[in-house]
């Protein structure tokens, strides 16, 4: 095996394109994208496997030629190596990113291992460099991985993946089992024995290949052949390109058997992201460029297809803003495709940025037929080595990875809102109207009349054997004296009825797995449409389908207290920030609060004060307001309930209410549904439409202060903000996180000061039934329900879940955390109410 270096052909390719940036589609000097150098091969490069690393990339040149160039410095000398009888189809760099850099090449005659450093000291001595053979005659190889130790190289030639020996040139493995050609493979990076494939048969599987053994096989995907592969090794997920541009993702944590992850659909994720530039106004339609078309229909078939070619990792943790991205995952994905490159976060499954080809008229490839993308952390560049699908030319591209995030950034992410209130009341604000009144309970028309003496008269009673009025009995001659029996240092005693201790929410506990305790909320069965704890643990309210709201003790035990009056199903309910008084909305649509201690109705609103039903209702601004949601409108009502106690006069309604501001959404939609914090003072409301959009409304200003457009594939059914607990205390940015659910879309964590999705959540079937979700006390964990009889829990770091609790009987419908306890509360669509307990 020989390397030659031939002066015509060097002094060919010194005659490239200088380096230039290139014009955008707007018509300005843009830095984003430099094309570092184009080369003219005699033969067609397209659909092998390039290489490209921190210092040099590989491409094959002339069919049989491999050419290895500098990409820090590409004017500097090549080597062209000559080893190979017929076209190469694959080339890998090793792990290694010191010296010695290896290079495996692959061709239908030879597979070829080379030592790059060797080669270019035998070339500066006038000798002829020689590599490796360590295959011969395998057929057609699509694509070569190395090992993570470099001693071994993986072959995918046909339908079989050899695992080639270095060393001593030695087939180590010899895998078989799929119906199609592999297209690529990788090692598991923790553990160093595992192999994992993926081929034109639609299917990935993975292997043993100390024993060249297999382990696991999927069923088939896609109507599509897979292209690509990827394992992330943070988040232990692999993802797999096929040529339809789905993107497959499936866990590799060991408890999860290998249970899909989610799938996205590139194309639709490109067209979501385009629209939002449109509305962002960065753009004016979505893929639109206002250069000439210079593509034939070859291209426009190219982007129709849309295959995923290749996938690299793309570190963003040294570009994010870290106050803005408090969640943000800096764990994103290089896709590339022939149409473009594309920055895909693999939290969120949404792209962060994309780039054309097209759109730079100045660069040599508009198609791409293969591509290798490297990206390097600390000069936030990224290279990109290219060959033309159509064409014949190879190319070098350097990506400004900050410039490119930072020209597609919506300029909303910088209103930098907050659920936390940053300033004080404004006198315009319709919440001011509660700060004026809090100092008045009743409307002026019902206020007392001064009294005229501080002394208040009292009936005298004369007989000795009544004592109530106290004029009987002597006087106290001890004003005040020590206790001097206190047993229990301190603590109240165990016949007080109020022995309910505040404890800080100990947040070493462990998660509460083990069901304790199953009850049935109702003799017959009846769905629990909601379920919320009182702020201080001790009560669990929940709402059912047969018009009744039930209040529990938070253990689950005893007789719970029953609220009748609905004439249809509760569907939302909610504690008052003192836990006096409990709401409930129902179907029928009225509102009614409830005195927990009396257990009577204590305001009733309803259906004559409304237009449409009540679809949300909770209490607001610290039991200042009632917010509420009738159609396309949000309700912010001013109450006063009445506690004064007359036997006489029970009958009359001395509890009001009345309309003190009202907010429509954008559109007209009808909402969905409806959040606000209770437990502090916040200006912010979170509001859902049925046109899939989140609106976000600033009471203190009175107006809406942003939309989210298209949050969720389907319309969203709940939103549950972080609320944080009384017992645990959190980051000020972690309460800016809110979820939302959405049926057959899953959960999107989102942050209010971007307005972007965070993560989401797909790893709970739920296709048919509204399935509710709920944050920890802590902020560390999400839990939902799911229509296979499961709970599921996430960590706030992870898109699979983390535990999946058993022990349902039906759909689970409803979530609740315990705010003093680790403690979970789940509720089913046949009326049972499950309570589980840390182990």
């Amino acid at each position: 095996m020989t390397l030659t270096v031939s002066r015509q052909m060097q002094n060919k390719l010194k005659m490239e394109k200088p380096q230039e940036s290139f014009s955008t589609n707007d018509g300005r000097v843009s830095d984003i994208v430099t094309e570092k150098f184009v080369v003219e091969s005699k033969e067609s490069a397209s659909h092998v496997q390039l290489a490209c690393s921190m210092r040099y990339c590989a491409f094959p040149l002339h069919g049989n030629g491999l050419c290895i160039r500098s990409t820090q410095n590409p004017s500097d000398q090549f080597l062209i190596l000559q080893g190979h009888h017929q076209s190469i189809t694959a080339i890998a760099f090793g792990n290694a990113v010191d010296p010695p850099l290896v290079l495996c090449s692959a061709s239908q005659d030879y597979v070829v291992v080379w030592d790059l450093e060797e080669c270019r000291e035998r070339v500066l001595q006038g000798l002829i460099p020689r590599g490796t053979v360590v295959g011969t005659l395998l057929g057609k190889v699509l694509c070569l991985r190395w090992s993570p130790d470099d001693r071994a190289v993986a072959v995918c030639a046909g339908n079989k993946i050899l695992l080639l020996g270095v060393e001593n040139s030695s087939v180590l493995a010899e895998l078989e089992g799929h119906l199609g050609p592999v297209t690529a493979v990788e090692f598991c990076p923790w553990q160093a024995n595992t192999i994992i494939s993926v081929s034109e048969d639609r299917s990935f599987k993975v292997w043993d290949c100390c024993t060249g053994s297999l382990i696991y096989t999927s069923s088939v995907l896609t109507a599509y052949p897979l292209l690509s592969l990827f394992i992330d090794t943070e988040s232990r997920q692999l993802v797999t390109g096929c040529a339809d541009g789905q993107l497959w993702v499936f866990s590799l944590a060991e408890r999860h058997h290998y249970r899909r992850v989610a799938c996205v659909d590139l194309r639709k994720r490109r067209a979501s992201f385009s629209a939002r530039r449109v509305r962002a106004g960065l753009c004016h339609q979505p893929d639109e460029s206002p250069l000439p078309s210079t593509h034939g229909p070859e291209q426009e078939r190219a982007d129709a297809a849309f295959p995923v070619l290749t996938l690299a990792p793309c570190d963003l943790s040294l570009i994010l803003d870290p106050e803005c991205e408090f969640l943000s995952s800096t764990n994103c994905l290089w896709i590339g495709s022939s149409a473009g490159l594309f920055v895909f976060n693999l939290a969120s499954f949404e792209l962060e940025a994309v780039l054309y080809y097209k759109d730079f008229g100045s660069l040599s490839i508009h198609v791409a037929g293969s591509c290798a993308v490297m990206s390097e952390t600390t000069s936030h560049k990224a290279l990109c080595l290219l060959t033309s699908m159509f064409g014949k030319k190879i190319a070098m591209l350097e990506i400004n990875l900050a410039v490119l995030l930072e020209s597609q950034r919506s300029p909303g992410a910088g209103q930098r809102l907050s659920v936390l209130a940053s300033s004080c009341v404004l006198a315009t604000s319709p919440l001011h109207f509660g700060t004026d009144e809090k100092k008045s309970t009743k409307p002026a028309s019902q206020k007392r009349p001064a009294a005229k003496s501080s002394v208040q008269d009292r009936p005298l009673v004369f007989h000795s054997a009544v004592r109530s009025s106290g004029y009987a009995s002597a006087p106290r001659a001890t004003m005040f004296s020590p206790k001097t029996n206190i047993k229990n240092d301190g603590k109240r005693s165990s016949k007080c009825k109020k022995s309910f201790k505040w404890v800080e929410y100990a947040l070493k506990d462990p998660l509460p797995t083990k069901l304790g305790r199953q009850v049935a909320a109702a003799p017959r069965p009846a769905a629990v449409s909601c379920v919320q704890y009182s702020g201080d643990g001790r009560w669990l309210a929940c709402g059912l389908a047969n018009h009744l709201s039930l209040v529990f003790d938070a253990s689950l035990t005893g007789r719970p207290a029953v609220f009748s009056g609905h004439d249809g199903a509760v569907s939302s309910i909610c504690w008052s920030h003192d836990r006096r008084w409990l709401l409930s909305a129902a179907q029928d649509g009225t509102l009614r609060v409830w005195s927990v201690r009396r257990k009577e109705l204590a305001l009733f609103l309803g259906k004559d004060m409304f237009s449409k039903p009540i679809q949300s209702a909770q209490f607001y601004y610290m039991d200042g307001f009632i917010l509420l949601s009738s159609g396309s409108e949000c309700h912010l009502l001013k109450y006063h309930i009445d506690t004064c106690r007359d036997e006489i006069k029970r009958y009359k309604q001395k509890s009001w209410s009345k309309p003190v501001f009202r907010l429509s959404m954008t559109g007209g939609v009808d909402v969905t549904s409806l959040s606000a914090v209770n437990d502090f003072y916040s200006h912010v409301v979170l509001t859902a439409g049925r046109n899939r959009t989140v609106e976000v409304f600033d009471l203190n200003a009175g107006c809406s202060a942003a939309v989210i457009a298209e949050a969720h594939s389907r319309p969203v059914h709940q939103i549950c903000q972080n609320k944080g607990s009384s017992f645990a205390t959190q980051q000020s940015q972690a309460y800016d996180l809110f979820l939302t659910c959405a049926v057959g879309d899953g959960l999107r964590l989102w942050d209010l000061r971007t307005l972007r999705c965070e993560r989401q959540f797909e790893g709970h079937p739920n296709r048919c039934h509204p399935c509710g979700a709920a944050f920890s006390p802590c902020g560390r964990f999400v839990a939902c329900g799911a229509e296979d009889r499961h709970a599921y829990v996430y960590e706030m770091g992870s898109s699979t879940f983390s535990h999946r609790l058993a022990g349902h009987t039906d759909t689970v419908t409803g979530v609740a955390f315990n705010p003093s306890a680790p403690q979970l509360a789940t509720a089913t669509l046949d009326g049972k109410l499950q309570l589980f307990l840390a182990e």
